[in-house]
């Protein structure tokens, strides 16, 4: 299964245990499971796109490039226009769905423009597409990376924003639609800044986020304590959301339990009952 189902399918699990634990205090409580699902899936497709855009940058895309019965593949191919202003690259994966060495398969172009190096103050890094898919769901809008140079805790920080939608295959995803994704959070690089590898680096993440689902449910997301991504760990190490479909009751995810290790333990809490969950 491909990484970012994975990712959906878990916080799905949220709202289906969370349910399960408050029914058995016999108070009515909403099984809403769409909405975070439809969320978690969002967001990691536009954050599959960034890490797409960083490592083509580095003249590489070997963690994507095509499999197909265990052959590899050129699928993906990466063009750099150095003379235009802001510089841009082109990453194409053709016009056919590739299989890609990540498990998701993708088609069409993310087109990357930057205004100047990564690590320097005021930079800006811009994602936008030409008919772009990943599991055959179409991915529109743009994200957007501004370098907001050295803050006060003497770290790189950085201010991330999408405003996006994803057009759902209607064969995968009961009919197809149309749902709405923005976020706006900021990105304090924390440690592993100094290394050449990226399996040491940690980020602080904080901000929020909305959305519709395609259904036209709307939702909320904030962080009340910043999300710890060490990026060599597949779940947030530490921090504190809230999760709010419309008109239901508010989820807070606790990453940091059990004191903040690496382990797929979160606590979660929905209207006054506070559980336990391991993460998938």
């Amino acid at each position: 299964m491909n990484n970012y189902l994975k990712y959906g399918r878990a916080l799905m699990a949220l709202s289906v245990l969370a349910f399960a634990a408050c029914k058995k205090e016999k108070e009515e409580i909403d099984t809403d499971t769409t909405s975070v699902a439809e969320y978690a899936l969002a967001d990691a497709s536009f954050n599959d796109v960034a890490s797409i855009a960083d490592e083509a940058y580095d003249g590489s895309l070997e963690s994507y490039r095509g499999i197909s019965d265990r052959v590899m593949t050129t699928c993906a191919s990466i063009s750099f226009d150095t003379l235009s202003m802001p510089k841009s690259l082109t990453i194409d994966f053709g016009s056919v769905d590739c299989l890609c060495g990540d498990g998701n398969y993708r088609r069409g172009k993310i087109i990357v423009s930057w205004t100047g190096p990564y690590r320097d103050s005021g930079s800006v890094r811009s994602i936008t597409f030409d008919n772009y898919f990943v599991n055959y769901n179409q991915l529109l809008g743009t994200k957007s990376v501004t370098n907001n140079g050295t803050n006060g805790n003497g770290n790189l920080s950085f201010t991330v924003s999408v405003n996006g939608s994803i057009v759902w295959d209607p064969q995968y995803f009961g009919g197809g639609g149309t749902s709405t994704f923005t976020s706006s959070r900021t990105r304090e690089w924390i440690a592993g800044s100094g290394t050449l590898t990226w399996l040491d680096d940690v980020y602080l993440i904080s901000g929020t986020a909305s959305g519709t689902t395609r259904t036209g449910n709307s939702y909320t997301m904030s962080t009340t304590e910043a999300l710890k991504k060490e990026i060599g760990f597949k779940h947030f190490t530490d921090g504190v959301l809230e999760f709010t479909p419309g008109g239901k009751y508010v989820r807070i995810i606790d990453y940091g339990y059990v004191n903040g290790q690496r382990d797929a333990l979160a606590r979660v809490t929905i209207n006054g009952y506070t559980f336990t969950i391991q993460l998938k």
